[in-house]
C-alpha cells in the first residue's frame, strides 16, 4: 500500500521529499487555519508567529495536495516529517481518509492541531493574525514568507482561500 501525505501549508511548497505523485485532495472534517502559535520555525517564545494547522470542525473540508511517497523512501520520509512536524507536540499525527481529485480515496499521513496544546490559538481574529504574522521571525525565516509562499502555491494549484488572501493584503499594509 502506497504511503500518502496530506499537505495544506508549507508541505505544498516545501515537502522535504520528492513525491512520486501530487494530486489535489480534500480532507473532510477539518479546515486550514492559522491556529497554532509558532515558537520554533516562524517565531520565538518571546515573539510567536502563527502557522497553519488543520482544525477539526463539523461540515468543514480542507483542499490541499496528497503526496505519494516512493516505497523505498517511506521510512525516511516518515522520520523526516515527524522530526519537522512534531517538534513541539502541538500537531498530532493521524492517518485520515482523503478524497483525490481523480476520484480515488486514500489514507494519508496528516498533521492536525491538538486543541488542548498550549500553542493552540483557534478563533483569533484576522487582524490579530495579520499583526502576529507581520512581525514574527523564527528558525526557518520570517512568518510573512510562510504566508506568502503558502498563498502563492494555493493559487498556482487553482485553490482559493479568501482568509489567506485577506491576510496577505493586510500583512503587506502593516509591513
Amino acid at each position: 500500500m502506497t504511503m500518502w501525505v496530506f499537505g495544506y501549508g508549507s508541505l505544498l511548497w516545501n515537502p522535504g521529499f520528492a513525491p512520486r505523485e501530487r494530486v489535489i485532495a480534500t480532507l473532510p472534517g477539518y479546515h486550514r487555519s492559522f491556529c497554532m502559535r509558532s515558537i520554533h520555525h516562524r517565531g520565538t517564545p518571546e515573539n510567536p508567529g502563527l502557522v497553519l494547522a488543520l482544525d477539526a470542525a463539523e461540515a468543514a473540508a480542507c483542499t490541499g495536495l496528497a503526496l505519494s511517497v516512493e516505497r523505498a523512501e517511506e521510512e525516511r520520509v516518515l522520520a523526516y516529517l515527524r522530526e519537522r512536524e512534531l517538534i513541539s507536540s502541538a500537531y498530532l499525527e493521524r492517518r485520515l481518509g482523503v478524497h483525490l481529485a481523480d476520484g480515488r480515496e486514500v489514507e494519508a499521513v496528516t498533521y492536525v492541531i491538538d486543541p488542548e496544546h498550549e500553542q493552540y490559538c483557534g478563533g483569533i481574529d484576522l487582524e490579530e493574525q495579520a499583526r502576529a504574522i507581520a512581525r514574527a521571525v523564527g528558525g526557518r525565516g520570517p512568518n510573512t514568507e510562510y504566508l506568502f509562499n503558502t498563498t502563492d502555491h494555493l493559487r498556482e494549484l487553482g485553490l482559493e482561500d479568501a482568509e489567506l488572501d485577506w491576510l496577505v493584503r493586510r500583512v503587506r499594509q502593516i509591513m
